[in-house]
């Protein structure tokens, strides 16, 4: 069995498995986007026709999914893929119609208030959503009722409650890892503000897993890119999800 059939898996994840795994990595921004996105949306209430902003989308494979698996009319933001890379994407995939892309910075939305019924960010939030300030700006795109949902890098224990970012972590990733909560952090953070009912919060069970899964793929896939990715396999390797997760978070708008 190949590192790359290790990405169907149809026992955990049916409906990513029905995609073509060198496809989903020739997209790669991050782990395992779709695995992500199909677990987080087993929180969510995703009706046809709803409009979603898929909020730093990448090269577009949650895009994809949310339009082809849910039957949503997707906004395909992202600050750093051009809107006419995306939009071939979209368009080779059969959703041209279904989702548009726009270049857009996540502290300068261009759009209307209430203009979505959920608002998606796959791993992208950690990036730009740990601001108190972050929330209320982006609940005003949000319809009354309407959802968010977040998958996010996280720790099963925050670094100030260790009094530092474990070494193997730091060592390959750096003060990014500050940014990486606990879900129970990113409950009281969205909770505090008084704007939400925050529906779930959990960790992924064996995210490592899933990510070392991933990464070992892209290597197969690109074998370019080992020098890059080995350091992360052997951070996973070393901290075998005593400190690595992954934060699975919900809400609906008051």
């Amino acid at each position: 069995m190949t590192a790359l059939s290790d990405l169907v898996r149809p026992d955990r994840y049916p409906r990513s498995s029905r995609y073509d795994p060198a496809w989903l990595l020739d997209l790669d921004m991050g782990p395992n986007p779709l695995w992500l996105l199909e677990d987080l949306a087993g929180d969510l209430d995703l009706r046809p026709g709803a409009r979603v902003l898929d909020l730093g989308s990448g090269k577009g494979a949650t895009s994809v999914f949310l339009a082809r698996e849910y039957g949503v009319r997707v906004v395909a933001a992202d600050w750093w893929i051009a809107a006419e890379e995306a939009s071939a994407v979209f368009d080779a995939a059969g959703v041209g119609d279904a989702v548009e892309a726009v270049r857009a910075e996540a502290h300068a939305l261009p759009f209307e208030d209430g203009s979505f019924d959920a608002v998606v960010s796959i791993d992208a939030f950690e990036y730009f959503g740990t601001s108190d300030h972050y929330l209320p700006y982006l609940l005003r795109f949000l319809r009354p009722g309407g959802q968010l949902a977040v998958a996010t890098p996280a720790m099963t224990r925050e670094a100030r409650e260790l009094g530092a970012v474990p070494s193997h972590i730091r060592q390959v990733v750096g003060r990014e890892a500050m940014a990486w909560h606990t879900a129970e952090w990113w409950r009281f953070q969205w909770e505090t503000t008084g704007l939400v009912d925050v529906t779930s919060a959990r960790l992924q069970p064996d995210a490592w897993r899933d990510w070392l899964l991933w990464t070992r793929a892209g290597i197969e896939h690109r074998p370019r890119g080992r020098a890059a990715a080995q350091p992360v396999i052997d951070m996973l390797t070393e901290d075998g999800g005593e400190f690595l997760s992954f934060a699975l978070l919900t809400a609906r708008k008051h």
